[in-house]
């Protein structure tokens, strides 16, 4: 099937929120489509180099469907969106000259779990080494001036199946930091982990870490990447064992905040 194209310096996966301020005059143009045919398009990572130029070969042959769940429209065409992350996907050929922005024909791709029992297995043991993660994590970002771990994921209300909401839990541990203390904030974020990180789905699960973990964006790709859900799990541990190991070494990691993120500017 064809879709639409978006390339981005950003890795998005299943399940997780993506915000996006649309400019440049061929992505207007494609949300514009977007929103008429209430269609989604592909977000797919731009391996190396700038998004201006021509593209192919620098692109990711797998990427992520993305929806809009909420989209701004300012007087000069300009978009604020917020995307949600939904179906991985292969490019099988990209479309030359068609319109103004790239069109692929692609492939969505099944979702196998490989080995269930060892992957709730490991679904479990990852869940517990996150949330040691973020503990690990938290002395790093105590600086005033040093960016926020965002916690977006597209989840349902337990009151309201039908009804899909973001949480945004750097955004509640900003209002703590604001309102109380630096143990206020810890303890919001970590509450907020905690309700997302449950292990009863292993596929879900591996792709919300997935897209928490602060990790480069070739070591995001390749969990994106997994061929099953077990494969993206053993890949998460060892990713989460070294970063644990960073951190406890006082090695401050890099945290992107995908809210001011140059490169999701188009």
């Amino acid at each position: 099937m064809d879709l639409p194209l978006f390339p981005l310096h950003a890795v998005l996966c299943p399940g997780i929120a993506l915000p996006l301020h649309v400019f440049e005059e061929r992505y207007r143009l494609l949300v514009a489509r977007c929103l008429e045919r209430r269609e989604p398009f592909g977000v797919v990572l731009i391996r190396h180099g700038r998004e201006v130029g021509p593209l192919e070969g620098r692109i990711a042959r797998i990427g992520t469907s993305a929806v809009i769940r909420e989209a701004g429209h300012y007087p000069d065409g300009r978009y604020d969106l917020v995307t949600v992350g939904e179906h991985r996907f292969r490019i099988e050929r990209l479309a030359a000259g068609t319109e103004p922005y790239l069109i692929a024909d692609v492939r969505y791709l099944d979702e196998p779990v490989g080995d269930g029992d060892r992957a709730r297995g490991l679904a479990e043991r990852v869940s517990r080494r996150f949330l040691s993660y973020l503990e690990a994590l938290q002395p790093a970002l105590v600086d005033d001036d040093g960016p926020e771990l965002e916690l977006e994921i597209e989840i349902e209300d337990e009151d309201d199946a039908d009804d899909p909401r973001r949480v945004g839990a750097g955004a509640d541990a900003s209002e703590a930091g604001r309102q109380g203390t630096d143990t206020d904030r810890r303890d919001l974020l970590m509450a907020a982990a905690r309700r997302l990180v449950t292990p009863d789905d292993p596929t879900a699960l591996s792709y919300v870490l997935s897209g928490l973990v602060q990790v480069e964006l070739p070591a995001r790709q390749r969990l994106l990447e997994a061929g099953d859900t077990e494969t993206r799990l053993r890949r998460l541990d060892e990713l989460l064992s070294r970063e644990i190991r960073y951190l406890g070494s006082h090695l401050k990691p890099v945290v992107v905040n995908p809210r001011g993120m140059e490169s999701r500017r188009n």
